[in-house]
């Protein structure tokens, strides 16, 4: 089982959003993701959040919301869980990143990116309302073949 986090940092009616195109051996080559990774040895997905922000864009979390919790299943591979946040108040300036090319991306337009399918789903989602869900997404190869979504 893999733990991941991942930030949808927001500003002006924009996403920072990251174009994975880096590393040779990474299941998200290609896709347009939100900034952040897998958890440390003892990491809260706080700390895991605010470390994997700094690290992959230079900035510094100054808060943050737990929005979701998403649990994929892949074949052939490991399942994930996701914690996802959300943030509007930030510091610092925004870095280079190893692993692909940070954008902002006008939230109107990220959905034209190239994204996992489920992405699109809890996107939509987080646009909407500010209620805690959580889904799980089950995937073969890159195709969601089934979700469920639950509110709270």
């Amino acid at each position: 089982m893999i733990l991941t986090t991942v930030c949808y940092i927001e500003k002006n009616g924009k996403y920072l959003m990251l174009h994975r195109t880096k590393k040779e051996k990474d299941l998200n080559k290609g896709k347009w993701i939100g900034i952040g990774g897998k958890f440390e040895k003892g990491e809260s997905p706080e700390e895991c959040i605010v470390r994997e922000v700094k690290e992959e864009t230079g900035l510094l979390l100054k808060s943050y919301k737990l929005r979701a919790v998403v649990t994929y299943t892949f074949t052939g591979f490991e399942d994930e869980y996701m914690y996802i946040f959300t943030s509007d108040e930030f510091e610092g300036n925004l870095t280079e990143c190893n692993e692909g090319d940070l954008k902002w991306i006008e939230k109107e337009k990220v959905m034209e990116l190239n994204l996992w399918e489920a992405d699109k789903i809890f996107l939509e989602k987080l646009k909407k309302d500010n209620n805690f869900f959580t889904m799980k997404c089950e995937y073969d190869g890159d195709k969601l073949i089934s979700y469920s979504l639950n509110e709270y």
